[in-house]
């Protein structure tokens, strides 16, 4: 009988997958097809799959059905929301890192979320000032201190109806801000889970851990390192999502946006459209793009 199901996890091609209706979890192997197709399951696919022990809850998945995305570092698919945690102090906002991590959304079609953490360790005013870079543009953001469980509940009820990534550097607070929203202690050393675990080295493996019947938390050590070298250093600017309408002003076609002149997003930096601050970190990730391009090979 075929059966519709959730890949969780997937250790050395072996896959477990959550009973989308009973919400047992059945141990799988891939179908043969799959690898003659160059196709791999990967954590997040829904699947078809049947049971062929019960007594041992052993099946096979049969087919992949449709992705909504599919992200190749760390792999999974089906990612809905992205959390990315700054922090407001130690370590201290990491704006470009940012930048680079709301393209990488806006190009994986995944909605990203800001989170501000730490925010009792600056004045408000600081907050403001980077808040409203990103409000402007149409983000999302929450500020949180995780600690004291502030704006925890707010972010846990965006977590509904999502398969949510949590994303930053380390130290902004990723795990204290999981613990808080699972309210017991589920994080260590970067990482959800102490499962895979070889020594002190944190997991490379990519888990989903369920909050409610509709919600997952993705744990994605992948997301922590960011290589958005798979966007072209000229398509960059349709990421920067305030860039988009005033990149049809510019003079010439296929303008980088860097060294022209009547630049339609320069002009809008001027008339105080587009942050000057966004700006300038959008030539730097341009520039890293363009030198790992021009290496390539």
């Amino acid at each position: 009988m075929q059966k519709k199901g959730i890949i969780i996890s997937n250790i050395s091609n072996m896959y477990m997958v959550e009973d989308c209706d009973s919400n047992n979890i059945i141990k799988c192997n891939a179908r043969g097809k799959f690898k003659e197709k160059n196709i791999t399951p990967t954590v997040g696919d829904y699947v078809d799959f049947c049971i062929i022990d019960e007594t041992k809850n052993e099946g096979v998945i049969d087919d992949i059905l449709d992705r909504k995305n599919y992200i190749k570092r760390p792999k999974i698919s089906n990612l809905t929301q992205i959390i990315f945690v700054v922090s407001m102090k130690m370590p201290k906002p990491d704006l470009l890192m940012l930048d680079k991590q709301l393209a990488f959304a806006e190009f994986n079609n995944v909605k990203p979320l800001i989170c501000f953490n730490k925010i009792d360790l600056v004045q408000n005013e600081a907050i403001s000032q980077i808040e409203k870079i990103y409000t402007q543009i149409g983000y999302e953001v929450i500020n949180t201190n995780a600690k004291d469980k502030i704006g925890i509940d707010e972010l846990k009820n965006k977590l509904k109806n999502n398969i949510t990534a949590f994303s930053g550097n380390s130290g902004v607070g990723k795990s204290t801000l999981i613990n808080s929203i699972f309210s017991n202690d589920i994080t260590k050393e970067g990482s959800i889970s102490q499962k895979n675990k070889k020594g002190k080295n944190t997991t490379t493996n990519t888990f989903l851990y369920k909050i409610d019947e509709s919600s997952y938390i993705a744990d994605t050590p992948g997301f922590s390192t960011f290589d958005i070298s798979e966007i072209k250093s000229e398509e960059l600017y349709k990421y920067f999502i305030e860039f988009k309408d005033c990149a049809c002003n510019c003079e010439f076609v296929g303008c980088t946006h860097i060294k022209e002149k009547n630049c339609g997003i320069k002009d809008a930096i001027i008339l105080g459209k587009i942050s000057e601050e966004r700006y300038n970190r959008f030539c730097k990730i341009y520039l890293e793009i363009k030198d790992k391009e021009a290496h390539k090979w």
